[in-house]
């Protein structure tokens, strides 16, 4: 433990603080191959913290969905259609379009998962009766 608190202390600020780092923008054009090269090791370990934390809490860094959009609803028929008579309909319905309500055609609020598991943003679709 002790080392670690040294490390943390006195040698890395000490390696810090003599990085040949210029006042201006100008001292850059000013750096010679010395002082490049001992920027480099600092440089390649900010880059690779930042790619790691990059893939970490990136969305590309998730596999992708399968490509079927349908995992499970009335898998033996070659096409799904629903049809719903407008009367039969409440004031308000939400219908799915995930494809996960365990409610079908109706919506449960599966996307919410599913949006989060894949990044997509998918929703119902809500059908008002008119008054």
């Amino acid at each position: 433990m002790q080392g670690v608190s040294s490390l943390v202390k006195s040698t890395i600020p000490n390696y810090l603080s003599s990085l040949p780092i210029p006042d201006s923008i100008g001292g850059w054009f000013k750096l010679g191959v010395k002082d490049w090269a001992a920027l480099i090791p600092p440089t390649a370990a900010l880059a690779g913290f930042t790619y790691i934390t990059y893939r970490a809490f990136c969305p590309h860094g998730r596999p992708a969905p399968c490509g079927k959009v349908n995992p499970n609803i009335l898998k033996t028929n070659p096409k799904v259609v629903d049809s719903v008579d407008v009367e039969d309909i409440a004031d308000k319905a939400a219908f799915c379009r995930c494809w996960r309500s365990k409610n079908w055609p109706y919506c449960d609020g599966a996307h919410g998962v599913h949006n989060k598991e894949t990044g997509d943003n998918v929703g119902p679709v809500v059908v008002k009766r008119e008054k």
